[in-house]
């Protein structure tokens, strides 16, 4: 497994986007060089926030690539394939990296460790549905599997404590399709998207029960698996498959949708629930919601909690959202756009599929585009570190 770093120098964000201030040498290892002589990064010298995210490489080759505020890349690990989810351990130490569906491959990283990733293979007769969440103690890591032959979907329990990876057991979803999970209650529950699609690495991204789709949310408690809620839309809402969920400020999971209907339709798709009520669907504007395509890809809380940042790369949209209310706050154009993450209280990172990263001050704002790497395309999740 090859990991590299890039030389560069980094830019206080501000000071970019203003065109003040001189030039901070950041180090990190050259390009190339063996993991057994440095670690990916130096935490001692990198004073500026950190993100996250897959990506294709100009080569064609995949990666998944750190970079700082400014969107500048500080280093690089090659994936096996398409990657699609990240998680990070509490501690903000390791990174998990997790295929694409229908992939069988995730990676752990500690890019602050003279060490190798390390990969995890899904078990014979499942794959990985692109997201997955570390405990709250850092030990173990929660991972959305597709029980394809038995058509049910899977929580895979892997520790991840010692030099190997163990898959010490599973959690039933609930439901078919999990795709994105959140940990709540201090570590105690898990909350679950079941997208409601059926798949089968056969049939690789072909979806095989349109017509009678039941997607989901549940809430799990962790240790016994036992639900403890389970939300649905209404019953016309079917083909709304619920994939990627942000937790707000006020302990309120929102969740993104991507319909399978008819898309002359214009569907909801956003909504925000707690376990004990139900779904309160997002108004999303007339003169909007006919340009989204019915598709939501990133659900990101800022780092206050107060608002959310819910990306429609489809229709080239960033729309913003009070976590208070549900009101809808403002839409900034991003063509392609996908992976938003928080920098600070107010501004996000934005990533898109031609290459991009910019610089959001706040919903009120327009872009800035900090970087375009040529030939580069970053998947569709950006996490900060």
């Amino acid at each position: 497994m090859l990991w590299t770093a890039t030389d560069r120098t980094a830019f206080s964000r501000r000071a970019f986007l203003s065109g003040l201030g001189g030039l901070t040498a950041l180090a990190a290892t050259r390009l190339g060089q063996s993991p057994a002589t440095a670690a990916l990064l130096d935490t001692s010298q990198i004073d500026t926030p950190l993100f996250a995210s897959a990506r294709r490489e100009a080569d064609g080759s995949y990666a998944l690539a750190l970079v700082d505020e400014a969107g500048q890349d500080l280093a690089r690990v090659t994936l096996p394939g398409r990657g699609h989810g990240i998680a990070v351990s509490p501690d903000k130490t390791r990174i998990m990296a997790f295929a694409r569906r229908p992939g069988t491959f995730a990676l752990l990283i500690d890019p602050y460790q003279r060490s190798e990733p390390r990969i995890l293979t899904s078990i014979a007769d499942r794959h990985f549905y692109g997201h997955g969440c570390f405990s709250a103690d850092g030990r173990l890591v929660y991972a959305v599997e597709n029980d394809y032959e038995a058509v049910r979907g899977v929580i895979g329990v892997y520790d991840v404590s010692g030099s190997e990876i163990k898959r010490i057991g599973e959690l039933e979803t609930g439901g078919i399709g999990p795709h994105d999970l959140l940990l709540t209650d201090n570590g105690k529950t898990l909350v679950i998207a079941n997208g409601g699609i059926q798949t089968h690495p056969h049939q690789p991204r072909k979806k095989l029960n349109i017509e009678t789709m039941t997607p989901s949310v549940v809430y799990m408690d962790i240790e016994t698996g036992d639900l403890l809620a389970q939300h649905a839309l209404s019953k016309d809402l079917h083909q709304l498959s619920l994939r990627h969920m942000a937790l707000d400020g006020q302990g309120q999971v929102w969740v993104g949708g991507q319909f399978e209907g008819d898309l002359v339709l214009t569907p909801p798709l956003i909504a925000r629930m707690t376990r004990d009520s139900g779904p309160q669907v997002a108004e999303i504007p007339d003169s909007l919601a006919s340009v989204l395509k019915s598709y939501i890809g990133s659900v990101v809380a800022n780092r206050s909690g107060d608002v959310i940042a819910t990306s429609a790369p489809r229709g080239g949209q960033i729309l913003f959202w009070s976590a208070s209310d549900g009101t809808f706050l403002g839409a900034q154009q991003v063509i392609d756009g996908c992976g938003v993450a928080p920098i600070d209280e107010s501004s996000f990172l934005i990533s898109d599929g031609t290459g991009g990263l910019s610089y959001l001050e706040d919903p009120t704002a327009y872009p800035d585009v900090l970087s375009r790497p040529a030939g580069v395309s970053w998947d569709n999740h950006m996490l900060a570190l």
